[in-house]
């Protein structure tokens, strides 16, 4: 039997409707994802199928006795509540099934066996198991430590966890529950990738239908069976894995442009005609017919179709040409008050890479980029940055944003741009019209100040790109559009995601956090994973001994070309700069070391122009 059924469900906004005949159907096990662009409905319509909510038209029908539970991406309120009493508390209604059961035991032991009191023991009994047994407390236990908590987090007072925290209490709050429809909004929102995988593991086995709202596409293959698609304020219901729905909505998408492209051409044809031959009487009665074919076209004209909507536009500006070794750690330990969270780190990103920092909460990747971009001092240690390197950080907490002024004046005085330019610049991100750009700062939502953060990075033209969670609050399509942008970027990249996807794509190298140190891995995420899987490897016997073969002749070397000859010169001359710069710092009163290294950063400087104007002629 469905645990829910909704028939042509409505809600409107203002009068005006945000969906209309949603209809879709969900049993046990089924586990549905709610696809659209931001404003399409999805929240509204988990809420509503939450009860907190009322629709306009339609119906629900649940099955009975069914237990829902929504966890959105409101943090409860912070009090001196315990998190251990904060996520019981969604179990309520089984302790008090718990304390009944109680109580009929003892009073069959005196002796009460009537009727009605066995039907209510009997009841209750399946009330507990229909909710999954006596082990509620167990498996609640399970979930906290699931989503990252320690037994000494139970006791803590909830005012003492961070926004994020508890967000993640509030997710433990509802797995807890063992509802029986599961509403899940943004479930991956502020955990780290070991959490992430536990949710996908637990929602395939969960007894009980799930609806969720996602922009994690790894999370989304994992989980999904089924994809309900709010579009223009409808609904397409997809039976099937989210990569299949995916693969059929750019067929739809393809069909829909080609067919609209016929019909924009059959009508520029048949307007032309009208135009053509509508006063002449001997072509009057066949212009008639044309603009009666003309209205037919155009009430079953076809939209350009689903994929054709606004998405981000990233495009990162060329960078210069940076030193070899972009930046350099040497035996960096970094604090958080007294608490030591990395030690003795040491690794260099060199001109090019594309790495990612990868760990679980709490291990120092934020602290970690912080400390590489300068805005806290390591506890130990050396962070140097690279000859001619210019770093754009973006941080998961938008201290890069001006809240002083409107949209366009945070713009232009982040990026230098003109004003027609940074309006621009502002139009690729959604920002677009005059209300939108003179809007403050600081009335933006969370996903339009990472927008507009993003926004001054791509435009920042460095040659060293920080980030720390670049696609929080970014739906499916804009993390491509990063994911392809970051891929495309001849400089540097040093990234910190918990989007498995965006991880395995761009980077080419991961720098994991364990115990307290980092562990450089070749490749992306799969392949980190695959090497910390890989079991021992079994040691083999040396092979026999064979006859020498007679020596192939030797190959000739090849002769380096202009360009790479010109690049070994500016390897050494990269050298020479950071050799002076390391005499300077010790003894920076040095006048003929001062000499010396302007003369040498000027002798780079040409090499650099003259390799510029190689390589662009070599790209002709």
């Amino acid at each position: 039997m469905a645990v829910l059924i909704a028939t042509n469900l409505r809600k409107e906004l203002s009068g005006s409707p945000l969906f209309d005949g949603v209809s879709f159907k969900v049993e046990r096990r089924d586990r549905l994802a709610l696809a659209g662009v931001n404003g399409a409905g999805k929240t509204t319509l988990l809420r509503t199928l939450a009860g907190e909510l009322s629709l306009d038209g339609g119906e629900l029908a649940f099955e009975k006795g069914v237990r829902v539970t929504l966890h959105d991406q409101r943090p409860p309120a912070t009090s001196e509540r315990p998190l251990a009493e904060y996520v019981l508390a969604g179990t309520a209604d089984l302790a008090a099934v718990e304390a009944e059961l109680r109580a009929l035991e003892a009073a069959m032991a005196a002796g009460e066996h009537d009727e009605r009191t066995l039907r209510r023991y009997a009841d209750a009994q399946t009330r507990l198991e229909h909710a999954g047994g006596y082990d509620w407390r167990d498996r609640a236990t399970a979930v906290v430590r699931g989503l990252g908590f320690t037994t000494e987090d139970l006791e803590r007072p909830l005012s003492t966890f961070s926004g994020g925290e508890l967000t993640r209490a509030s997710l433990a709050r509802s797995l807890a529950a063992q509802p029986d429809l599961l509403l899940l909004d943004e479930p991956t929102n502020h955990l780290d990738i070991e959490s992430i995988e536990w949710l996908e593991e637990l929602l395939r086995t969960i007894d009980a239908a799930v609806i969720l709202v996602a922009h994690d596409r790894w999370f989304l293959e994992a989980v999904t069976t089924a994809v309900l698609e709010l579009e223009g304020g409808r609904s397409v219901f997809f039976p099937g894995e989210w990569h299949v729905w995916r693969r059929e909505r750019a067929a739809r998408a393809l069909h829909a442009a080609k067919t609209a492209e016929r019909q924009a051409e059959e009508l520029a044809r048949l307007e032309r005609f009208v135009e053509r031959f509508r006063a002449k009487a001997t072509k009057a009665r066949q212009a008639q017919s044309k603009l009666k074919q003309i209205e037919k076209i155009r009430a079953q004209q076809v939209e350009a179709g689903p994929g054709a909507r606004r998405t981000l536009g990233f495009e990162f500006l060329k960078p210069k040409r940076s030193g070899r070794v972009v930046v350099s750690l040497e035996g960096v330990s970094v604090r958080a008050g007294e608490r030591e969270l990395l030690r003795d780190v040491d690794f260099a990103l060199e001109r090019g890479e594309h790495v990612a920092l990868v760990g679980p909460n709490g291990a120092g990747k934020t602290t970690l980029l912080e400390t590489i971009v300068g805005r806290r001092e390591p506890a130990s240690g050396r962070v140097s940055l690279g000859h001619g390197v210019e770093l754009a950080y973006f941080s998961q907490h938008e201290v890069e944003l001006d809240e002083r002024g409107s949209v366009l004046d945070a713009t232009i005085g982040a990026t230098g741009l003109r004003r027609p330019e940074a309006q621009a610049l502002l139009g690729r991100f959604l920002f677009s019209g005059w209300e939108v750009h003179e809007k403050p700062v600081v009335a933006l939502s969370g996903g339009e100040r990472r927008r507009l953060a993003l926004a001054f990075v791509v435009a920042s033209g460095a040659n060293f790109l920080v980030l720390d969670e670049p696609t929080n609050h970014l739906d499916v399509e804009s993390r491509e559009a990063l994911e392809a942008a970051l891929e495309a970027f001849p400089g540097t990249v040093l990234l910190v995601s918990h989007d498995r996807a965006l991880l395995d794509s761009v980077a080419v190298r991961t720098l994991a956090i364990e115990d307290g140190r980092v562990v450089s891995y070749p490749g992306g995420w799969a392949e980190m994973v695959r090497r910390r899987e890989a079991p021992a490897a079994v040691p083999v016997a040396p092979p026999k001994p064979k006859q020498p073969k007679p020596k192939p002749a030797r190959p000739r070397k090849p002769v380096p070309t202009p360009l790479e000859l010109l690049e070994q010169e500016i390897a050494r001359g990269e050298e020479r700069v950071a050799d002076l710069e390391r005499q300077i710092a010790e003894d920076w009163t040095n006048v003929d070391l001062l000499s010396a290294h302007r003369a040498a950063r000027d002798d780079l400087a040409a090499l650099l122009t003259r390799w510029e104007s190689l390589f662009e002629e070599a790209q002709a």
